[in-house]
């Protein structure tokens, strides 16, 4: 069997991609950067933003005003805060413009033509000015004494009273919604990081897609669990092609699936075996592949107990074959553990000789099979149709 030298894969993994050279992939003291971009569409951005636009959905501002609470939390907050001040000044202005009607109707406004011993619904409400300003008293209860109701008018006393009623309800979900956008642990979410790039190297013997994972932050995450969904086109034995077929792809940490302990830059496995969805991987067709691989980690916060989830994802031309990451952890000299944040997006090539070593036959063989079963499929695809037919 012909042994295939460390230089010689370098030379076919450079002719053999079009995003992965040296060029595109500065080195830096030895090192390649995982700074790649790339112009693939993607489902999950690299910040874990959705990319996927819901069009044409009949009734959808009905369904946000069913779902006002979230909706106001998912607000920007420019919007939000043109909501807040919003509220009070219409609430102001629409209660002012009812206790001015009630003084108009009441006759309080004609001041020169006033019977004997008249009593206005409301004192010193002589415009529309004196009527917005006695209802922002009232409602944030500043009661200068100079502007205040009488018993002369029941139904004036009723409005004060569900001014004051509804306007209360309305400032409590107006501040629920503020401490809810602020206290969310989307922002936690924000201080996990994730390397830019994955790479496929070996660890244990085994042929492993690696990325690493780091908690920004001093406050502990609990329960972390690391899980992945692998998107990509998939057909049927019936023909049918789905565009985004979701398979799980597991992680674990040192061989070990429990809940790691995130409290330095971690490095997270997926074994590609027989189990793996990306079993078929090799060098030469990993640029050809067209998949997304989506990292989710979730965890709970130990000071808010809130369960935050941070997300992204990698593609074809964020994945080296052949690369490890550099090592971030180190032991200073006063013997402190020290994470080296410089070197968190470094890859560089793999030490294991091993893992280069190929058997082109036994490439050409699953090729072989994996041609034939395709063309099996896609026979049996016609013959279903012509019998529908």
């Amino acid at each position: 069997m012909k042994i295939q030298k460390p230089t010689d894969l370098t030379e076919e993994l450079k002719m053999g991609t079009t995003q992965m050279n040296t060029s595109s992939a500065p080195l830096v003291n030895g090192l390649i950067s995982a700074e790649l971009k790339t112009h693939r569409p993607r489902v999950m951005s690299k910040s874990g933003h959705s990319n996927v636009r819901i069009d044409k959905v009949d009734g959808i501002y009905l369904l946000y005003l069913q779902d006002l609470w979230t909706t106001v939390i998912d607000m920007k907050w420019r919007y939000k805060l043109t909501l807040f001040a919003a509220t009070f000044v219409m609430t102001w202005f629409l209660f002012g413009v009812i206790y001015y009607a009630i003084a108009f109707l009441h006759g309080d406004l004609e001041r020169d033509h006033f019977p004997p011993k008249h009593m206005p619904c409301v004192k010193e409400v002589n415009s529309l000015t004196g009527a917005f300003l006695f209802s922002l008293e009232s409602q944030t209860t500043i009661g200068y004494g100079f502007r205040f109701i009488t018993e002369e008018c029941p139904h004036a006393i009723f409005l004060l009273v569900a001014q004051l009623v509804i306007t209360t309800l309305i400032e409590i979900f107006i501040t629920g919604t503020f401490l809810a956008k602020i206290a969310r642990p989307k922002k936690r979410a924000e201080t996990i990081k994730f390397s830019h790039c994955a790479v496929i190297t070996k660890h244990n013997g085994e042929l492993c897609l690696v990325i690493r994972v780091a908690n920004m932050r001093k406050s502990l995450l609990i329960q972390c669990q690391l899980s992945g969904k692998l998107l990509q086109t998939y057909e049927t034995k019936e023909g049918e092609r789905i565009l985004l077929n979701q398979a799980s792809v597991k992680f674990h940490v040192d061989s070990s699936s429990e809940s790691p302990f995130l409290i330095l830059p971690l490095t997270f496995y997926h074994i590609l075996d027989e189990s793996s969805p990306l079993r078929d991987l090799t060098p030469q067709n990993l640029r050809e592949k067209d998949f997304e691989l989506v990292v989710l980690l979730n965890a709970t916060v130990e000071s808010t107990s809130a369960v935050c989830q941070s997300r992204t994802s990698y593609i074809p031309e964020e994945i080296h074959w052949g690369y490890e990451f550099v090592p971030v952890v180190s032991l200073s000299q006063n013997g402190k553990y020290v994470a080296d944040f410089s070197q968190f997006e470094q890859i560089r090539r793999s030490v294991d000789s091993t893992f280069y070593s190929m058997d082109s036959e036994k490439q050409k063989l699953e090729e072989r099979y994996r041609q034939e079963e395709e063309r099996e499929r896609g026979l049996r695809t016609m013959l279903l149709q012509q019998s529908n037919v």
